[in-house]
């Protein structure tokens, strides 16, 4: 595991985004696991930056996420497909058709998250997985339990991460309880992950992660048996690492 410290979100984004535009100069067919939420959204600006330069080159490319809620369609404004849009999709030269985030509105969830599964195997797998952790240590939308849940499954969310995504909604009572995510096994299955981490609030969780026991009640701690993490997180998330 590689640990590189920066002194803030700025820093930590443009490390993240150094990692992501070497993985596609080296590869430019690569297969990218994708995140959402605050964390990462620096990291995507600094990508769009780059490709509207000439620096970065996404025609070739495809993508996965790791989540969706369920019951949000592709356009609500909170969906993490909306998302992607907004932040990356509409802004750098991507085929569209080869960006998959799963279905919030399926008919059948279960049928969905089959599908999911299956099509990353027929994408070969994922080159370079980009991940946040959130205050319980879930990764993706995998939540402290009883066992490590290993492929793409229905998911129901844990109060704390409920509130924590409360801040995009008007209220914790619009924030989804179900949700289809990637499950530990998918994603310890990437070849390369990118573990991105900022904000003295994830300081616990980052140490359990990364120096407490292996438990699923931990589920960022899986990440210690992974060959190949790099975890780029600043000063203040690291501050609680022995």
């Amino acid at each position: 595991m590689r640990i590189i410290c920066t002194k803030d979100y700025e820093e930590m984004s443009l490390r993240v985004a150094d990692l992501i535009a070497a993985q596609i100069l080296l590869k430019p067919d690569s297969v990218l696991g994708l995140a959402t939420g605050s964390t990462v959204a620096g990291a995507y600006d600094s990508l769009v930056e780059r490709c509207r330069s000439g620096e970065v080159d996404f025609s070739k490319i495809s993508t996965v996420n790791l989540d969706e809620y369920i019951g949000l369609a592709p356009d609500h404004v909170q969906s993490y497909r909306h998302y992607m849009n907004s932040h990356l999709f509409d802004h750098v030269n991507i085929d569209k058709s080869k960006t998959n985030v799963p279905s919030g509105v399926a008919a059948e969830p279960a049928e969905e998250c089959r599908r999911y599964e299956q099509l990353i195997r027929d994408m070969g797998g994922i080159d370079l997985q980009l991940l946040g952790l959130g205050k319980t240590c879930h990764i993706g939308f995998n939540e402290p339990g009883e066992r490590f849940e290993t492929i793409t499954h229905v998911v129901t969310l844990n109060e704390q991460t409920r509130k924590d995504n409360s801040r995009f909604f008007a209220s914790i009572d619009e924030v989804p309880k179900k949700a289809v995510t990637m499950g530990i096994q998918t994603i310890m299955s990437a070849k390369t992950i990118v573990l991105a981490v900022n904000g003295e609030g994830k300081a616990d969780a980052l140490a359990a992660a990364l120096q407490g026991d292996v438990k699923p009640s931990a589920p960022g701690s899986i990440l210690q048996m992974h060959q190949n993490v790099i975890v780029v997180a600043d000063k203040a998330a690291l501050s609680k690492l022995a």
